[in-house]
């Protein structure tokens, strides 16, 4: 792969869930709210009381137990401003405010990488340092402040834990007949965590060739294209799926509901397990229509109140690394990235490349 890696064992850093991360959310498609219709004239925030957040998926529960309805509902008790979500892919919240840059809509931005590079790229995103931001390591944070990760997070693969004994190791295993119509992952290029699919294995196979040969011979046993990532989980846990694509904070969050699910990092054969963090990297959006009820809430998603429930009640991982949560959740997420191989990406690279990679992904696979 041209990406410039630095290698790195998780087994090195479990001492603390202050991993040095860059977390992946997630794919998805479904609003789970209405945008403001304020318009950009009420400038720096009028006198409404009101934020607007557009976010990739993973972090807000439709059952009201997710960081995001805690952390949003605390913010709103605190400051009296409500705030308003919309949700959808990494790639499709992008679009959606680009297309809104003559009328914007959206205060704060949320997507995983590339998508946050994507996002700045197209002048989407102001330059704002949250308080806490300091706290945050240099990779997970942009050095011209136009974003911070407030949770950290890596990409995986989920299971059945009751049609599979155990999970599979390789990539390899996944070519076999078994897997046929019980294998999906979400789409490069719109979900964020389908995009981790061509980083990981272009990274594991050594090259986008060889990974594009392998996921070509995949495609025999993949059911086909999924926008979210987040609607694979309920279908790995009943049996529709044998094995799909995910990302640890969301497939760990699921599981508390989902008991089939299991969580594991593919290896390519005769190599080790790898991943690589995918942020939840969030922005102040140029032109925002409450631009300082956005820097309010990016503010407090970064204080030690909200970080301290990163892992209790979202089951992620702190982007700051002075908070050191000693949960239930916190010991099993350390536990499972125990003895896995963390590679860092070179965003910067990928975000320059990233339609070549997946015009790449879709002639060898025909979608």
């Amino acid at each position: 792969m041209p990406s410039k890696l630095v290698l790195r064992t998780a087994a090195a850093l479990t001492g603390s869930l202050a991993l040095a991360v860059s977390l992946t959310a997630c794919g998805g498609s479904t609003p789970a709210g209405s945008a403001s219709s304020a318009s950009a004239d009420s400038g720096k925030g009028g006198g409404e009381k009101v934020v607007t957040v557009y976010s990739a998926d993973g972090l807000k529960s439709d059952k009201g137990d997710g960081w995001y309805n805690r952390v949003f509902a605390d913010f709103t008790k605190k400051t009296g401003i409500e705030v308003k979500y919309v949700e959808g892919g990494s790639g499709e919240m992008v679009q959606r405010a680009v297309r809104e840059k003559t009328n914007t809509q959206a205060d704060v931005l949320i997507t995983l990488p590339p998508f946050i590079q994507q996002a700045d790229g197209k002048g989407l995103l102001q330059a704002y340092t949250p308080q806490g931001a300091d706290k945050v390591n240099g990779a997970d944070k942009a050095a011209d402040g136009k974003w911070t990760s407030v949770v950290n997070n890596y990409f995986g693969f989920i299971y059945n834990k009751k049609e599979l004994a155990q999970a599979p190791k390789t990539w390899e295993e996944l070519l076999d007949a078994k897997y046929k119509g019980k294998l999906q992952y979400s789409t490069p290029g719109v979900a964020g965590d389908g995009t981790a699919v061509l980083i990981k294995s272009m990274h594991d196979f050594g090259g986008k060739e060889p990974a594009m040969e392998y996921l070509k011979k995949l495609q025999a046993n993949n059911v086909g294209p999924s926008s979210s990532t987040s609607k694979l989980a309920p279908k790995t846990d009943k049996g529709e799926l044998l094995v799909a694509n995910g990302d640890v904070q969301m497939n760990f969050a699921q599981s508390k509901s989902m008991p089939n699910l299991g969580i594991w990092f593919p290896a390519k054969d005769g190599g080790k397990p790898t991943t690589f963090a995918l942020p939840y990297a969030a922005g102040l959006v140029t032109k925002a229509p409450h631009t300082e009820n956005g820097k309010k809430l990016l503010d407090y998603m970064l204080s030690e109140e909200a970080q301290k429930l990163v892992s209790e009640v979202g089951g992620g991982f702190p982007a700051r690394t002075d908070v050191k949560p000693t949960d239930a959740n916190a010991i099993e997420l350390t536990k499972l990235m125990t003895g896995v191989e963390v590679f860092e990406p070179d965003w910067a690279d990928i975000d320059k490349n990233l339609t070549a990679h997946v015009d790449a992904w879709k002639s060898a696979t025909g979608s």
